[in-house]
């Protein structure tokens, strides 16, 4: 523990042989004894407790870390747009109840018109300001 060898150890037991006198000697080394394993076991203890805050300490430190990566990757999913592409909406067109065959008096419906093309928009300059289709327009 301390580097002391046997020869040493021999040496102070038989200065304190010498000192304390062969009545003494057992009750001294009885209480030298005591005070060295009491000794140790504090030492132990604050060693197991330092320990203990040192793991305690690393256990805080990685959770804080991984709710730190956590929070991160949460803005990139909301600060990163997605890659997708916008699918092509497609205009619902209702058929029309017009007409009615005499004979049955039950309504047909007429086909719905196609949608126009390219060269169909092209042809046509601006709606007619009468078109049931548009939204009417504030005086």
């Amino acid at each position: 523990m301390f580097g002391i060898s046997f020869t040493e150890l021999l040496l102070v037991g038989l200065v304190a042989l010498l000192v304390l006198g062969p009545e003494r000697l057992p009750g001294a080394a009885r209480t030298a004894g005591l005070w060295i394993g009491r000794l140790k076991r504090s030492f132990n203890a604050i060693k197991q407790e330092v320990e203990r805050e040192i793991g305690a300490d690393d256990i805080r430190r990685q959770l804080h870390n991984e709710h730190i990566l956590s929070l991160e990757q949460e803005a990139r999913k909301i600060f990163t747009p997605t890659q997708q592409e916008p699918t092509p909406v497609q205009p619902v067109v209702e058929p029309t109840m017009a007409s009615q065959t005499p004979e049955s008096g039950v309504p047909v419906a007429e086909p719905a018109p196609a949608t126009p093309t390219v060269a169909d928009t092209a042809s046509t300059a601006a709606p007619a300001p009468n078109d049931p289709t548009l939204p009417p327009r504030a005086p």
